[in-house]
């Protein structure tokens, strides 16, 4: 409850000058069926008549007028009490009692009064990066992954996409929307969103070890028929100490493990197979 004695007066004195505008427009109306039935037998004259009627018609403007601004009066008084659209819960509460209501249009800093949640149906917001932007599609599922929930997942639905790529980031912002009737899940918490998104191309995960850094871009050595060539490849997600390759590889590609910086096409190498731990004698 807001409370606002200033608009509280104006609405009362609006109501005062409204009953009186009410008054003087019933006494112009009896006036006016007054001289209208006198005239019938010529006892006053047409100009009076005429006076009479006019009368009657600016009472009725005014109360017309006064009406108009008793509503807007009892329409801002109807600001004192604060409704939420709908059922949730209050997470943020940025007033106290006592505190100065600003109106709005001061010009000052704009500070909401409360922040409400409905949690029963989250809208979980994730930035798909640019390369899988087309196996986006609206209906597909999405699991999501929780650090304060190991081994649990919860299932969403994708609701919707921005269909346009974020110029900063290069990225596809998408809506996913999960069922949360039991408020397991908290507004604002961070998730790990997992979707089954298909490609025109298949993808590996490189060691980052393999990776070798030159003004002709990312490359890696791969080897063929005893012999290193150097191929550019394209890289995908970083996983720290592996990153994903896009493009430039093929499935049967056998690529050189912290290769050197004197490393060159067309040198000679002799493949060793390596020990894994496991690995029987």
């Amino acid at each position: 409850m807001i409370a606002t004695p200033e608009v509280d007066q104006q609405l009362d004195q609006s109501l005062s000058n409204l009953n009186t505008a009410k008054a003087n427009l019933a006494l112009a109306e009896i006036t006016k069926n007054r001289y209208e039935g006198l005239l019938k037998s010529h006892a006053v004259a047409q100009q009076d008549v005429d006076n009479a009627i006019g009368n009657y018609n600016a009472n009725t403007a005014i109360v017309q007028a006064g009406e108009a601004n008793v509503k807007q009066l009892q329409a801002l008084q109807s600001f004192e009490k604060i409704y939420a659209p709908f059922e949730g819960v209050v997470t943020a509460r940025n007033t106290d009692i006592g505190d100065l209501i600003n109106s709005g249009n001061s010009g000052g800093v704009k500070t909401d009064l409360f922040h409400i949640a409905q949690p029963g149906v989250l809208r979980v917001y994730i930035n798909v990066p640019e390369e899988y932007s087309q196996g986006i599609k609206t209906g597909m599922t999405a699991d999501l992954a929780l650090a304060e929930f190991p081994g649990r997942k919860f299932q969403g639905k994708l609701i919707r996409t921005a269909e346009a790529i974020n110029m900063t980031t290069r990225t596809l912002l998408i809506e996913v929307d999960v069922d949360n009737p039991t408020g397991t899940l908290l507004t604002g918490s961070y998730a790990e969103v997992h979707l089954k998104v298909p490609t025109q191309a298949s993808t590996y995960l490189l060691p980052v070890n393999t990776l070798i850094f030159r003004s002709e871009g990312l490359q890696v050595g791969v080897v063929k028929d005893g012999n290193v060539t150097l191929t550019t490849v394209t890289p995908g997600h970083d996983f720290g100490s592996q990153i994903e390759v896009v493009s430039g590889l093929n499935a049967n590609d056998q690529v050189i493990i912290n290769p050197p910086d004197s490393i060159v096409t067309g040198q000679k190498v002799q493949i060793v197979q390596a020990t894994l731990p496991g690995d029987t004698k």
